[in-house]
C-alpha cells in the first residue's frame, strides 16, 4: 500500500513548481550539457560527459520522487482540523516550562519542514507531540536534545 504524504496547500504548490521547473528547464539543460559533452569525442575519459550523465540521473530521480509524493499527497486544509487544535497548517506558540521562554512552530508535512524558519514536520519529535493538543495543555516528551515540557499558549492558522 502506498503511504499518504500529508502537506499544506502551499507545500503541494511548491512541489508542483519544483517538478515543473525540473521537467521544463532542468531536463533541457541536462540534455544540452550531454550533447556538448558528446561532441568532445572519446567518452571513456570525458569528465564533462560523466558529470552531465550524473546530473541527468539526479534530475530524473528527483522528478520520480516528486511525482510519487504528489500522486500520494493529501492536502490538509483548514476544514480538516478544528481551529483550536495543533496540527498541520497551524502555528503553535508554546512556553517552555523549564526555561520560561516562548517559541512558535508552524506544523507542516514532512516534505515542507524547515526548522530554521520555524516550520517543523508533524512527524518530528516536537511536531508529533504537539499534534492534537489544545491551548492550556501541558506536553512533556523527550527529544534528542533532552527532556522538554511545554505549555500550549496559542494556536492559530498558519
Amino acid at each position: 500500500m502506498t503511504e499518504v504524504v500529508e502537506m499544506t496547500r502551499e507545500g503541494k504548490e511548491q512541489l508542483e513548481e519544483e517538478l515543473d521547473h525540473l521537467v521544463s528547464v532542468t531536463r533541457k539543460e541536462n540534455a544540452e550539457r550531454l550533447k556538448v559533452a558528446i561532441s568532445y569525442g572519446d567518452l571513456s575519459e570525458n569528465a564533462e560527459y560523466d558529470a552531465a550523465k550524473e546530473a541527468q540521473a539526479e534530475t530524473e530521480q528527483r522528478i520520480a520522487e516528486l511525482e510519487n509524493m504528489l500522486r500520494t499527497a493529501k492536502v490538509v486544509g483548514d476544514d480538516d482540523l478544528a481551529d483550536d487544535v495543533a496540527g498541520i497548517g497551524r502555528k503553535v506558540t508554546v512556553k517552555n516550562i523549564l526555561t520560561n521562554e516562548e517559541e512558535a512552530y508552524t506544523i507542516v508535512g514532512i516534505t515542507e519542514a524547515d526548522p530554521f524558519s520555524g516550520k517543523i514536520s508533524k512527524d518530528s519529535p516536537v511536531g508529533s507531540n504537539l499534534d492534537g493538543h489544545k491551548v492550556g495543555d501541558l506536553v512533556e516528551f523527550t527529544t534528542p536534545g533532552g527532556d522538554v515540557k511545554y505549555e500550549v499558549m496559542k494556536i492559530e492558522k498558519a
